[in-house]
């Protein structure tokens, strides 16, 4: 279903509210020691509110900036924060794709593994199945034989399952799989590369060096699976390929998520950093934009949460307008409040000195609280502070999200419009009156309608009117799977 908003940009989003659990009120807070009264509130907020504005001069400084890194990380490897990573997806799926293709998706606590009938584009998607499984946590930490061992093992019962009638392989052809491997990757084709770190909560031994691919394809053949990899993409690449399949205008993939990363389709011929290689036709370039770390509106409150975190000076946009940081940037700001005024009063919530207690699903619940005396406001606060909070003091925690949120969503617009007007310079798409998609997945961008409104507020600013009414940003939520299958079809070795 299409949201059409006052301004030419076009949302498609499908958005659920966020479940929160409540729990049973009691009659007492736990409060920490009493501090001094002398600072107001409003100071501390002022100055916070301030440090984050991020009025439309200052995004286009913004847009431009990640623009100049994403040429300097195209001309030469480290040439800008954005490391701009060629991907070898070279070719886009059509719709013409026919024949059993599968998806296999590692990059988090779980894997998940799909299959794909696919019938042209008369009958398109014909059956699909899927499977989502926990990866033990020591796994996690183990050998590559262990863990490649057990998502093998796990694939070999997924395919023992499927029923005949529904899935046909052709004689003669062995099953392939596009692997979706969302971990830092240093890819030297489309189904070749070593990782570069392990993030996540993995930590696993005996792959330096190793290609990724190779360590599925070796454990599948241990396990009797007559499989091959065709395939290595990540999840924004997915996305992108995923989303095309549907719509032959999408050319930019956007993941707004716990994490965050867009990638977007490239005129060879503007990548110096190739070479020699083949400069014609286009490929999709994967840009990590969280690691861009420059002129950002960065408060002590961001200074203190990145110097604390697991890459310091690093990612420093992710560490702003991603999921992960949002309600941990509020529960900051708070703790100060608490600290040098009196925002819950006397004394000092002693829960509100945990870190990432407030979720930013916590956020968008609080900010859709439309009630006049913010019951769900004051509900969450209790719930998770223990706190009291008056309806003023629900106000003013309101008003700290909505800083936070503002900041990240209009951020978070400014680096599209960086890749759509890059897009734009070489093609004249939008100029030419043809329309561009962006397709957008992640529980970020689903479920938080402020932030997409901010966001979208950002894109039709900066673009300008003409400009933004051709382009569309679309919610394709779980198509990641399915453009890992079809890039294992367009890149079929039959």
């Amino acid at each position: 279903m299409s949201l059409m908003f006052a301004s030419p940009v076009r949302i498609t989003p499908t958005v659920r509210s966020f479940t929160l659990t409540s729990s049973r009120r009691c009659n007492y807070t736990v409060m920490s020691a009493v501090r001094s009264d002398s600072a107001s509130t409003c100071s501390v907020f002022t100055k916070f509110q301030n440090d984050c504005e991020t009025p439309t001069p200052f995004l286009r400084n913004v847009a431009d900036a990640i623009s100049d890194d994403m040429r300097a990380g195209l001309a030469v490897e480290g040439g800008g924060d954005l490391p701009m990573i060629l991907t070898y997806v070279d070719a886009l799926p059509s719709g013409k794709e026919e024949g059993l293709f599968y998806a296999l998706d590692l990059g988090g606590t779980n894997f998940r593994v799909r299959s794909v009938q696919l019938g042209g584009k008369q009958e398109r998607v014909v059956a699909a199945e899927s499977e989502q499984l926990s990866i033990p946590k020591e796994l996690m930490i183990g050998t590559s034989e262990e863990l490649f061992g057990f998502i093998a093992s796990n694939l070999a019962n997924f395919v023992a399952k499927e029923k005949p009638g529904r899935f046909q392989l052709e004689t003669g052809k062995k099953r392939e799989i596009g692997f979706t491997f969302s971990f830092p990757v240093n890819q030297t084709s489309i189904v070749s590369g070593t990782v570069i770190k392990w993030t996540k909560g993995f930590k696993v031994s005996g792959m330096e060096g190793k290609n990724v691919v190779a360590c599925l394809n070796e454990a599948m053949e241990a396990h009797g699976l007559d499989m091959r990899v065709s395939a290595l993409v990540n999840d924004g690449v997915g996305t992108l390929a995923g989303a095309r399949y549907w719509d032959e205008d999408v050319m930019v993939g956007v993941i707004l998520g716990t994490g965050t990363n867009a990638c977007y389709v490239e005129q060879k011929q503007k990548i110096p950093k190739l070479h020699s290689k083949s400069s014609s036709g286009t490929t999709i370039i994967n840009t990590e934009w969280g690691g861009f770390s420059k002129i950002l509106p960065q408060t002590i409150f961001d200074q203190e949460l990145d110097e604390e975190s697991i890459n310091p000076g690093e990612h420093l946009y992710e560490k702003m307008i991603s999921g992960m940081y949002l309600g941990e940037v509020v529960r900051r700001v708070l703790l100060q409040m608490c600290k040098t005024t009196d925002l819950f009063g006397q004394s000092i919530p002693v829960k509100l000195s945990t870190p990432f207690a407030l979720r930013t699903e916590d956020l968008c619940k609080m900010q859709e609280d439309n009630t006049d005396d913010l019951l769900s406001v004051g509900t969450i606060l209790y719930n998770i502070f223990e706190v009291e909070a008056n309806l003023k003091e629900r106000k003013r925690v309101v008003e700290v999200c909505d800083t936070v949120v503002k900041r990240g969503g209009r951020l978070a617009g400014a680096g599209i419009v960086a890749i759509l007007e890059k897009i734009e310079r070489e093609t004249k798409r939008m100029a030419s009156g043809q329309r561009t998609v962006v397709a957008m997945d992640g529980a970020l961008y689903e479920k938080y309608p402020q932030y997409r409104r901010y966001m979208q507020d950002a894109l039709v600013e900066l673009l300008g009117h003409s400009l933004a009414s051709h382009v569309a940003i679309k919610h394709t939520k779980d198509v990641s799977g399915l453009g890992a299958a079809l890039l294992a079809a367009t890149n079929s070795i039959y």
